[in-house]
């Protein structure tokens, strides 16, 4: 009797590349978000950035001990880079944290300058309807 493989069409394989690249974008949303780079991910994964990279674009597997990883280090549930049913959306409250930590590591003349920028977008409201001349 020969021995023979399970056969995948076309459409699995399809599927499953979907899949891969639905994670990959998710995985490049955390990072982005907290304004980590590639680097930054590879070190903490002990793993090239070039895995980063291919994890990101699709090209690449995820381990599950990866995508506990990478959960914790982005702060998020794991279900977040799997479920394409999740409508999870970035609030206020963690776009406020994002600020807090991009903005701690700047000089305080840096910071100065980030918080008047803050102060005059907060007073500009929104922008005045142009009118079309005739």
């Amino acid at each position: 009797m020969a021995n023979s493989k399970p056969s995948h069409n076309k459409e699995e394989n399809s599927l499953a590349h979907d899949k891969y690249v639905f994670m990959g974008a998710r995985l490049r949303q955390a990072r982005e978000y907290l304004g980590f780079s590639q680097e930054e991910v590879a070190e903490t994964l002990g793993v090239p950035r070039a895995s980063v990279s291919a994890m990101e674009s699709g090209r690449r597997k995820v381990s599950s001990i990866e995508i506990r990883n990478l959960a914790r280090l982005y702060r998020r549930p794991t279900e977040f880079f799997y479920d394409d049913e999740s409508n999870e959306v970035i609030t206020e409250d963690e776009t406020v944290k994002a600020l807090f930590r991009v903005a701690r590591n700047l000089t305080v003349e840096d910071k100065e300058q980030v918080l008047r920028f803050a102060e005059f977008l907060r007073g500009a409201g929104q922008a005045p309807v142009r009118r079309r001349s005739n």
